[in-house]
């Protein structure tokens, strides 16, 4: 913390806790229309990302204010600059978590999250397409401010009542996946292993598949089910190769950066309960009560992991230092 600092100074990255909560909300929202489930727990997750959101939002604005180099050097590291696009994407989750209750307000919250996310992506994509990157900083950061953003813009969107625009959205997101999807496995394929510190970043490589599941339902829920369930398998897929690979990313102890692996946890859950919500049968029927479980599960653990290092005072990383700008 810097000296003339009053609050602590939190990575953009936190607002994957936001992700984490208000993702899993939405699994039990889904949950009590296709089972009946008690509504309370998702309104209460909701409620605790959206009060997350508040707290995250105050301390990232004074880190610009009292902590501009920390600020400034997390913007240019090559890695770390992606998250922060996950402050647009939270906004968007938590306009979300509001729109049953005031639609005004969930508007007033979507507009600038919406607009927001574009920016950032944008102007990242951007930087990117300079070149001049080392592999090593390929990694599945590279999809929350294009794909993530645009996913979650196409379903908050449709759930506001603009399901075609919610529709370019996914085109956005899904076409945005499959370019960095390439890249990263070439990454992983053909370069030296990932750091430690970087690997429970491998919980966004589940995301983009569930997350763009979610989105079709969303904005074409009358639509054949066939590429949602598609979907919906290579997410399975990535599930499966993760668990293989959870004693090595593991290695690294149970920080904040393993939030990273709830918000397509959860995604993996909602998309087939909403398929069974809107009447779908067969396989997903199956599927979508295991992954329920198993979403609440890892949320779960990694939130008393995260309230544990609070406790005892370990919740900070320490400062962003970046070495060049980012590309």
């Amino acid at each position: 913390m810097s000296s003339n600092a009053r609050l602590p100074i939190v990575p953009a990255s936190f607002f994957g806790m936001v992700l984490g909560l208000a993702g899993l909300g939405g699994s039990w929202r889904a949950a009590h229309l296709a089972w009946g489930v008690p509504a309370l727990p998702g309104e209460i997750l909701m409620l605790g990302a959206g009060i997350v959101w508040a707290a995250l939002v105050i301390l990232y604005a004074g880190k610009w204010l009292m902590a501009r180099e920390a600020a400034l050097a997390e913007m240019a590291h090559p890695i770390q600059c992606c998250f922060v696009g996950l402050i647009g994407v939270a906004t968007l989750l938590v306009a979300g978590g509001a729109a049953p209750y005031d639609h005004d307000v969930a508007l007033a919250l979507y507009v600038p999250g919406a607009l927001f996310t574009l920016g950032f992506a944008v102007w990242r994509t951007g930087g990117l397409w300079l070149g001049e990157r080392a592999p090593e900083h390929s990694t599945p950061v590279l999809y929350l401010p294009t794909v993530a953003g645009s996913f979650v813009s196409g379903t908050v969107g449709a759930g506001l009542g603009f399901p075609d625009l919610g529709q370019f959205f996914f085109g956005a997101g899904l076409f945005g996946w499959l370019a960095i999807e390439s890249v990263l496995l070439h990454r992983m394929l053909t370069s030296s292993a990932m750091a430690s510190a970087l690997r429970p970043t491998l919980g966004i490589q589940l995301a983009p598949p569930v997350v763009g599941a979610v989105t079709l339902i969303a904005v074409a829920p009358s639509a054949p089910p066939l590429f949602a369930h598609a979907m919906i398998g290579y997410g399975i897929l990535q599930a499966l190769i993760i668990l293989r690979l959870l004693p090595w990313i593991l290695r690294e102890p149970l920080t904040p950066s393993y939030w990273a692996f709830t918000f397509g946890v959860t995604a993996l859950a909602t998309a087939p309960i909403r398929l069974v919500a809107l009447g779908d049968a067969g396989t997903v029927t199956v599927l979508a009560p295991i992954l329920f479980v198993f979403a609440n599960v890892v949320v779960f653990i990694v939130a008393a992991a995260t309230l544990y290092r609070a406790v005892q005072g370990r919740l900070l990383p320490a400062p962003t230092v970046a070495a060049s700008p980012a590309k």
